[in-house]
């Protein structure tokens, strides 16, 4: 496992290094949708999520990768819609500011990133939430561990 955070000035430096990848492991904070980029103060955290997203899923190098989305933070999320409203991020937003419905539209925005007949998995998380965490953890596992398998012909 690898993790590739960091500037985006610095993301065209590994994306080639990851060809025959068996699958990418995307972490996204849910509680971010109200928040800017500290690298220039502008630029919405969730939309700037959303374009790694689509940037990475769509990369040639991983185009066969199956992609595991991590939708986190969500007790901070599930509070905080309740006085932040999600249009703040997506102006055609319609829906309620509650937890289930943001949620379910933030987790859509993702998945229509995605092209092509690609695996897709998505979790919401409480990284704070030891049981969460490893209920996520054993599922994320079991998913790379079979599409490995897959790959080399034995599943």
């Amino acid at each position: 496992m690898v993790d590739v955070g960091g500037q985006k000035t610095e993301r065209r430096k590994w994306i080639h290094c990851f060809e025959n990848v068996t699958a990418i492991l995307f972490i996204a904070s849910l509680s971010e949708y109200d928040q800017v980029s500290s690298e220039d103060g502008i630029t919405n955290r969730m939309q700037d999520s959303l374009q790694l997203f689509e940037a990475i899923t769509c990369n040639q190098f991983l185009i066969k990768a199956a992609t595991l989305l991590f939708l986190n933070k969500t007790d901070i999320f599930a509070d905080k819609i309740a006085y932040s409203p999600l249009k703040l991020c997506f102006p055609d937003y319609t829906g309620l500011n509650n937890y289930e419905e943001a949620s379910i539209y933030i987790l859509d925005q993702f998945r229509s990133c995605l092209s092509g007949n690609r695996s897709f998995y998505h979790h919401l998380t409480n990284a704070t939430d030891t049981k969460n965490v490893e209920v996520v953890f054993a599922a994320s596992m079991n998913t790379i561990l079979n599409k490995t398998l897959s790959g080399i012909g034995m599943y």
